[in-house]
């Protein structure tokens, strides 16, 4: 049995200022380890629950923030930031489930702890089929799509309390609430790893009695994305298939999930690429 695990930075217990998760900051080190020991606390509990294989996807900025070094000698991770699925990258149908990590509520959503949606700078909302969707589970849809059901969500109360909603039967690893985008309430290190270690072998267990399933969208699918500014809503229609719908707007309809979810990641890269004067 293989699992999957995507791992964020937001989401991890005690993170609560953006110089926390920013690797050109001095408390970067610390949480980059605490991140990394969240990740083994997930893999001890998958082991434990009867997994044979762990995949690891560092899915937090540059994507080279766990400390591979650190890492449980029995996963192995996926690293570096080129990826056509995102923080998704490398999952495919032979795994049997997928966890999500560190992972934090989407931009707009509430007060959760540095709340944001893929790439903040840029992003103000993005609607799936209609609905404010969350990374959690847009990335869910991705795992859905290969058949894999997403098995284990943890980090903040706002993301685990959508997910509980969304993906019927999902466990959940709530380790802090978000006071304010920069204020939360987190348990400690120790005791969120622990929280997360028995869920993982719990959710592991479910998977083998077959009380979970994948999460699957409608077909078409539907990615609306509102943006920041009006240049990356420009700039993305030189994609085929894009339709600016606002000045700030666009949207992406496709019978494949798979696909249209590559466009959708592809016009954020652009916008990233206009924000930042690379276009």
């Amino acid at each position: 049995m293989r699992v999957y695990i995507s791992v964020d930075m937001e989401g991890i217990a005690g993170v609560a200022a953006a110089k926390h998760v920013q690797p050109q900051e001095r408390d970067y080190d610390r949480f980059r380890r605490l991140m990394t020991q969240e990740a083994n606390a997930a893999v001890e509990g998958a082991l434990a629950g009867g997994a044979q294989e762990v995949v690891v996807s560092d899915g937090h900025g540059p994507m080279t923030n766990i400390l591979v070094e650190e890492l449980h000698p029995e996963a192995r991770l996926l690293s570096g930031s080129n990826r056509l699925l995102g923080q998704m990258e490398g999952i495919d149908k032979s795994f049997a489930a997928a966890f999500f990590i560190g992972y934090h509520q989407r931009e707009g959503g509430g007060d959760g702890i540095l709340n944001h949606t893929f790439l903040g700078k840029i992003v103000q909302e993005v609607r799936l089929n209609g609905e404010p969707a969350d990374e959690a589970v847009i990335n869910a849809g991705i795992a859905g799509a290969f058949g894999v059901p997403v098995a284990l969500v943890a980090g903040d109360a706002a993301v685990c309390a959508d997910a509980g909603r969304r993906l019927p039967g999902v466990l959940v690893a709530p380790v802090k609430e978000g006071f304010d985008r920069y204020t939360g309430l987190s348990v400690t290190p120790q005791k969120a790893q622990g929280l997360i270690r028995d869920r993982a072998r719990d959710a592991v267990q479910a998977v083998r009695a077959g009380r979970l399933s994948p999460y699957r969208v409608p077909s078409p699918v539907t990615f609306e994305v509102d943006f920041k500014r009006t240049a990356p809503g420009r700039m993305a229609t030189l994609f085929p298939g894009v339709e600016r719908r606002g000045p700030r707007t666009i949207a992406i309809t496709d019978q494949d999930y798979l696909r249209g979810f590559k466009l959708f990641w592809g016009c954020l890269i652009v916008g990233l690429a206009v924000f930042e004067g690379l276009l």
